[in-house]
C-alpha cells in the first residue's frame, strides 16, 4: 500500500526537547517524504501560534492538525474545519477557570492564557520548551481546548468535575482537556476526507498519550523510543 500522508507528533517526536531543536534527520525526513508526493502533516496539542514559535517554525508542513483535532488548518494555515467548546461543557470549564479550583490555560486559535501560575505549571512548561503564560480573564472568543495542571492523584476528581471532557494526560503534571470525541484522529480523519485518502495510506509518529489513537488507526503507527507504557500497550 502507497503511503499518501503522514502526521508527526511535535513535541517529543519532531521536536527534541533536549536538543531544543528539531533533529536534521527529522527535517530530512520530511523533506525526502514531500519530494515522494507525501503530504507531511503536524498533529500536535499546541495551536499554530506555538507551533510557529517553536524551533519547528521553518518546517513547511502540508497541513496543522493542531489543539489535538480541534483546528485543522491547511498549509497555508487556514482554517479547514474548527470545533469550539460550547454549551454546558464550555460553561463547566469556564466555571473552574473562574473559581481557580486548579490552574487552568485556556487556548484559543492565537492566544492561550491562564488563571493562576503554581509549581505544577512551571514543571510543564519547562518540560516543553514553553514560556509562562499569561494570566488573564476569559476573553470572550472561542476556546477550543484547555490544559488542567493537576497531579494524577487528583485526576479522577477532575473527571467528574467535567464529565463532557476527554481527559488525557501529556505529563504527570498536566492533562489536555477535550471536548467528547475530540482527537487527533478525529481531525485527521477530517483532513483525510478533504483530501480522498484513505487511512491504510497514512502513517502516523508520537510518543504520548493524545498520539495512541492516530497510532493504532494509521496504516504504518510509529511509536518513538521515548514513549511511555501506555502508548504501546494494546486494547
Amino acid at each position: 500500500m502507497k503511503i499518501k500522508a503522514a502526521f508527526f507528533d511535535i513535541d517529543g517526536t519532531l521536536l527534541s526537547h533536549k536538543l531544543k531543536a528539531v533533529p536534521q534527520s527529522a527535517l530530512d525526513a520530511i523533506e525526502q517524504m514531500q519530494k515522494r508526493g507525501i503530504l507531511c502533516v503536524a498533529a500536535t496539542g499546541r495551536s499554530i501560534m506555538e507551533f510557529n514559535r517553536l524551533p519547528t517554525k521553518g518546517i513547511q508542513m502540508d497541513g496543522y492538525i493542531t489543539l489535538n483535532g480541534q483546528l485543522v488548518l491547511d498549509r497555508h494555515q487556514e482554517t479547514l474545519s474548527a470545533h469550539p467548546l460550547e454549551g454546558s461543557a464550555r460553561d463547566h470549564l469556564l466555571k473552574l477557570f473562574n473559581e481557580k479550583m486548579i490552574p487552568i490555560l485556556l487556548i484559543e486559535k492565537d492566544r492561550l492564557y491562564i488563571n493562576e501560575i503554581d509549581e505544577q505549571v512551571k514543571i510543564a512548561t519547562l518540560a516543553v520548551s514553553t514560556p509562562l503564560p499569561p494570566i488573564d480573564s476569559w476573553s470572550g472568543n472561542p476556546v477550543y481546548s484547555a490544559i488542567g495542571y493537576i497531579p494524577k492523584e487528583k485526576e479522577e476528581a477532575l473527571h467528574a468535575l467535567l464529565p463532557e471532557f476527554t481527559i488525557t494526560r501529556w505529563c504527570d503534571q498536566a492533562v489536555d482537556l477535550l471536548r467528547k470525541g475530540g482527537s487527533k484522529q478525529a481531525g485527521i480523519e477530517e483532513f483525510l476526507k478533504l483530501h480522498h485518502i484513505r487511512p491504510e495510506e497514512t502513517i502516523a509518529f508520537g510518543d504520548g498519550e493524545n498520539d495512541l489513537e492516530m497510532i493504532r488507526h494509521a496504516g504504518i503507527g510509529v511509536a518513538m523510543g521515548n514513549a511511555k507504557d501506555i502508548s504501546l500497550r494494546p486494547d
